[in-house]
């Protein structure tokens, strides 16, 4: 009899998630074969050594005998009442931990306030560039991601007028990174209150991914969107992965302020869909309270002497010494979207770049394109190696540049 194959679902035909796609496997496949690579693709902070406070972990142990069971589908109180309660000193004061979803990573959450809104055809406003899980999401779950821009000349900052000419009768919410993945651009609170009252205006829903709210530098401000969102639903996603270097803990939330009053039926929905999955991971949750409430070491880290303040320094440092880089530097977050002049490298592709950086020189980088990034010049790294790895990382770099600009990557760029 003929093998019958085995095909994926159609619903993944424009479905991507390149940041661990085929550069990522041909990594692995070389660290197989006994090259070290340096690995500036994903922000995953335990690769380089941070550590997640130890008081978040005493928790979790401590708590371990009540963890053994399902709690309820949103969450343990104390870890939403936790998340209450940062809102609420943030000056969000009509939150309820009725209003508070546990998920397993933003992630999870991502996809579960994205399937209980959506019918077909509806339309999601995305920045672009944007971290990928937003688009791939909104396609699994029959929308269409409408891609907003975040133009390089503007700080990667979006123009609210660009926002609203894209609103259409299908449209249902926007999505808001800020801090943002993967340029660092940090909105002002001008740019904020502007998506906020067109998102009133037309009735949106407003998705704000915040993983990197306590992650900035410098004197850039972080503005948290519920604060400035009244007219319509606003839903603030956060969670351990990043500024508390806990991402196998698995624990992030959706806490819902706003016109609460207008999406009861939405948010019974998506407890619904919470409550198929029975419960997100209960160790991790545990964590949250100490975490929230306790000392902020992120301060310490990204405050003037802290290593991910050096280490973004290290990356504008490279930057200016190339003579091929050119850098919008980042304001927070943990990644650097730099740019590849066309003034010397009128070819250049992103992607064969980075290919070519993986096999020459066993950097591993994200090119821009990942992204949803209309343009091919950029590539995505994060700041979490120490200045001394990032300082070898640039050399090669410019190594492999030095060679695209001589012509000798040529073969390997037209094999891409």
């Amino acid at each position: 009899m003929p093998k019958t194959r085995i095909q994926a679902s159609s619903s993944l035909s424009n479905v991507r998630y390149e940041i661990r796609g085929r550069l990522a496997r041909r990594a692995h496949e070389m660290e197989r074969l006994g090259y070290e690579i340096i690995s500036l693709n994903i922000g995953n902070p335990g690769a380089y050594g941070f550590r997640t406070p130890e008081t978040m972990r005493l928790a979790m142990i401590e708590n371990m005998p009540a963890a053994e069971g399902y709690c309820h589908q949103q969450g343990i109180f104390p870890a939403r009442e936790a998340v209450v309660m940062q809102q609420q000193d943030r000056g969000v004061l009509d939150v309820t931990a009725d209003d508070v979803f546990i998920g397993n990573g933003v992630s999870e959450l991502i996809d579960l306030v994205l399937r209980a809104l959506l019918e077909n055809g509806d339309e999601v406003l995305v920045p672009s560039p944007d971290y990928p899980l937003w688009t791939a999401a909104v396609t699994l779950n029959g929308g269409r991601a409408v891609h907003y821009p975040c133009r390089p000349e503007n700080g990667f900052e979006p123009d609210p007028e660009d926002i609203e000419k894209l609103v259409s009768k299908r449209t249902r919410a926007i999505v808001v990174i800020n801090p943002n993945n993967p340029t660092g651009a940090v909105y002002s609170r001008e740019t904020l209150t502007a998506i906020a009252r067109i998102a009133e205006r037309h009735k949106l829903v407003v998705f704000s991914d915040e993983i990197y709210d306590s992650m900035t530098y410098d004197a850039a401000e972080f503005v948290p969107m519920a604060t400035l969102v009244h007219g319509t639903l606003c839903g603030t996603m956060s969670g351990l992965s990043k500024v508390y270097r806990a991402c196998g803990y698995r624990v992030g939330w959706a806490a819902f302020s706003g016109a609460r009053d207008q999406a009861q039926e939405y948010l019974a929905g998506l407890e619904l869909l919470s409550s198929l999955r029975l419960c997100s991971n209960v160790p991790g949750q545990w964590a949250v309270q100490t975490a929230l409430g306790g000392y902020q070491s992120i301060r310490d880290l990204v405050g003037p002497g802290g290593r991910l303040h050096q280490s973004r320094q290290a990356i504008i440092d490279g930057v200016a010494h190339s003579k091929y880089l050119q850098l919008q530097p980042p304001c927070g977050a943990m990644y650097a979207f730099v740019k590849v002049g066309r003034e010397r490298l009128p070819d250049f592709d992103d992607q064969a770049f980075a290919m070519s950086l993986l096999e020459n020189r066993h950097v591993l980088v994200a090119p821009g394109v990942s992204f949803n990034a209309p343009y091919r010049d950029h590539f995505r790294i994060t700041n979490l190696p120490d200045p001394e790895t990032l300082a070898v990382v640039f050399a090669r770099i410019e190594e492999e540049l030095d060679s695209w600009a001589g012509g000798k990557a040529s073969g390997l760029r037209a094999v891409q």
